[in-house]
């Protein structure tokens, strides 16, 4: 695993909290690489917006407010459900079947009590998703989107209730991806990404 998604998975689930500082030798000693490969992932994780760096301070983890996350809600919905219907539209078989896999590795881990496992799980079920829609823009615009959106991905997964439902609103987009109905599978990522927003907005603050 490369340091970066290495600092993005601690970030997904809570070792760091947005506003904390990150500290070179720490984090060093924490991944067991050197101060040039932690410099290089930190500037990776800039421009994915997870990270933000102050002068005289350095990089700490980064806040989303209440505008910008409602924001990135919305154009995530809009791309993820342009890439259900065309998934739904255009998908292989091969990719039919790498969505049942996903699905089932979601559902496991929603079973069981590992944060790692479900946000690997999560992470995988939407490369699948964006690989079947064939666009590769699609595919990029939604890469950066997810990464930004882990600062908040872990707060609406953990909400009494929510893990449940989402799973079942994962099972109904692949449904609908299988039965090859693209409004249908549209509809059902909306719907998914609608949820997930509205339980993420309710905890944070507003402007």
């Amino acid at each position: 695993m490369q340091v970066e998604e290495k600092l993005r998975q601690a970030i997904s689930v809570g070792r760091f909290k947005p506003g904390e500082r990150l500290v070179e030798r720490e984090l060093c000693e924490m991944i067991g690489v050197g101060r040039t490969s932690i410099r290089e992932a930190l500037r990776q994780l800039e421009a994915e917006g997870l990270i933000t760096s102050f002068p005289h301070r350095g990089p700490v983890v980064s806040t989303i407010s209440y505008e910008e996350a409602a924001q990135l809600y919305t154009v995530r919905a809009l791309l993820e459900s342009f890439a259900g219907q065309q998934f739904a539209e255009q998908g292989t078989e091969e990719d039919m079947a790498d969505l049942e896999l996903r699905v089932k590795e979601f559902s496991d881990a929603a079973q069981a009590d590992s944060r790692e496992r479900l946000l690997a799980a999560k992470t995988a079920f939407y490369e699948c998703l964006t690989n079947g829609s064939k666009n590769v823009v699609v595919k990029q615009i939604l890469t950066s989107l997810h990464n930004r959106v882990t600062l908040l991905r872990m707060t609406s997964m953990t909400q009494p209730g929510r893990l449940e439902h989402s799973v079942e609103e994962i099972q109904a987009i692949a449904a609908a991806i299988r039965e090859r109905d693209g409004p249908k599978a549209a509809a059902a990522c909306k719907y998914h990404i609608d949820m997930a927003a509205r339980v993420a907005l309710e905890h944070l603050p507003r402007d």
